[in-house]
């Protein structure tokens, strides 16, 4: 099993001036302790479920473009882009761009977007969910035709581009790993047996994943997809800083159900002592887990 770091504190000691350099400590101490990946969250407020909408919160992508310069083996990406932020032609060459830059260790996040608060305050369009989840599909089609050898035009409902000209190409081939997030049994796991590469669930308990996957595995049936083709991914479950024995003993029954990736979040006010720590005592057993 794998373990990614999910980095959404930026309150932090030392304000706005230490942030950078602890965000590039964090990530180069993630690397190496071994984890997989290094994802942050696309908000442009913090969320309230974690601080306030005044505690420090940066734009995604240009830090993981400060991060692809700070670290040479770790996937980089967000958990999950919010479809209605960037128009996606621009998504795309934003993510084949973090790719080319990274050396071929982007990862697509994408999910619906939620966040109501920070469209209104920042004048960004805020459709009915319905709508939000048209646009995801859209967007999931014309980043996979920019990605391809097909540079015509496209034609959706909510979407028109003249030409899908990308270039350079993304390294990865046939294109950066789409991580698709989010648990709705009608439309987002329909939408990853489609068109992702990977799901990212909630770590809500062993039981409710295995439905989730279980109901995966029909869409991916319907779809004329072999459901072993998309990687399985988690969100939290279980503390492994301070109770290390019992968040190993918690992953061995998600690996159990087919999970093989988890990230987990440091909250705490020393991310990279948090990541050090999770590296010497759970990293290498983790790794034992299929």
């Amino acid at each position: 099993m794998h373990l990614g770091i999910h980095f959404a504190n930026h309150t932090l000691p030392g304000g706005a001036p230490a942030l950078g350099a602890t965000l590039a400590a964090a990530a180069e101490t993630a690397e190496q302790a071994g984890c997989a990946s290094f994802t942050l969250m696309d908000h442009w407020l913090q969320m309230e479920s974690f601080a306030t909408a005044h505690d420090p919160m940066l734009e995604g992508y240009t830090s993981l473009g400060f991060l692809a310069g700070r670290t040479r083996r770790l996937r980089l990406g967000l958990l999950v882009t919010g479809v209605t932020y960037r128009h996606p032609a621009l998504l795309a060459k934003i993510v084949t761009t973090l790719d080319v830059l990274s050396g071929g260790r982007a990862l697509l996040g994408i999910g619906a977007a939620w966040y109501e608060r920070e469209h209104l305050a920042y004048g960004v369009p805020y459709p009915p969910v319905s709508e939000r989840f048209e646009r995801l599909e859209e967007t999931l089609q014309i980043v996979r035709q920019m990605w391809s050898d097909d540079e015509g035009p496209y034609t959706g409902r909510h979407y028109r581009l003249a030409e899908t000209i990308c270039s350079p190409r993304p390294l990865q081939q046939p294109y950066p790993p789409i991580v698709i997030g989010g648990s709705g049994e009608k439309k987002t796991l329909r939408l990853v047996a489609k068109y992702g590469d990977a799901c990212n669930l909630f770590a809500t308990s062993p039981e409710e994943v295995a439905h989730k996957l279980r109901v995966l595995t029909e869409h991916c049936e319907r779809e004329g997809r072999d459901p072993a083709a998309i990687r399985k991914t988690i969100l939290g479950g279980g503390d492994p800083f301070g109770d290390p024995d019992g968040f190993l003993g918690l992953m061995e029954q998600y690996a159990r159900v087919g999970i093989d990736t988890v990230q987990v979040m440091p909250m705490t006010p020393d991310p990279v002592g948090f990541i050090e720590a999770v590296g010497a005592r759970v990293v290498p057993r983790l790794a034992e887990i299929a």
